[in-house]
């Protein structure tokens, strides 16, 4: 296999360079279907996002739900998290919005999976907040293909809880558990893994995206808001 540069991704959007972190994700969603990457985004993005997530306002987040469009409903019994979509309007948001517009294009080119769309959003678990085990796509429907967590917490500890448990297949009962710690980046198929966040005993932040195909048609804009 050739070897990509290795040269760090600058999130201004200055040349074309390729991060070693894109192959290893390539290499690990060929070969296994998810990837794991410790403290592994660019640290000048991953302190930004932590940065401007930690000043936002309140009100400029709300609880999260399941389901889209008029599927949509909040149930605390499945999840007590509180959300914000990102739209770019800030530098830390669009820098993040660029980042991931990279990522798609060579997981693009190097697995030709047709990514054509992405929605990310910021998420806040408060002390004791969970999102129970879950799908982020259902089997054969032609949605949210690939998933992406990126965690946004200084000094995460073991002892402070809150690691997202990602299944390998439905029967999995134990799962892979995932520190939350800054910097740390998670892919994996929407469809094949399901997965859930434990309880922290503290505040805790996180973006979530989803790479998704496109699914629209005549009478229906997808994805819905």
């Amino acid at each position: 296999m050739q070897t990509l540069s290795q040269k760090q991704f600058c999130p201004k959007g200055e040349g074309d360079i390729v991060p070693a972190l894109f192959e290893r994700v390539a290499i690990d969603l060929r070969e296994k279907g998810f990837s794991i990457n410790p403290t592994s985004l660019p640290m000048d993005l991953s302190e930004s996002l932590s940065a401007h997530v930690s000043l936002m306002d309140d009100a400029k987040f709300s609880a999260a739900g399941v389901g889209r469009g008029d599927g949509f409903m909040r149930s605390n019994f499945v999840r007590t998290d509180q959300i914000s979509w990102i739209t770019g309007d800030s530098e830390a948001g669009s820098d993040w919005l660029k980042w991931a517009s990279s990522l798609q294009k060579y997981l693009n080119e190097k697995l030709l999976l047709g990514l054509f769309s992405f929605e990310s959003q910021f998420a806040h678990y408060g002390a004791g907040d969970y999102y129970k085990r879950h799908s982020d796509a259902f089997k054969g429907e032609a949605n949210r293909v690939l998933s992406l967590v990126l965690y946004l917490n200084h000094g995460w500890a073991i002892a402070d809880g809150g690691e997202l448990v990602l299944y390998q297949n439905d029967q999995d009962s134990e799962g892979i558990k995932v520190t939350p710690l800054l910097g740390t980046l998670v892919v994996f198929l929407s469809e094949d893994f399901p997965h859930e966040v434990l309880p922290a005993s503290r505040d805790r932040y996180s973006v979530a995206g989803w790479y998704r195909v496109n699914s629209s048609i005549a009478t229906k804009v997808d994805p819905p808001r």
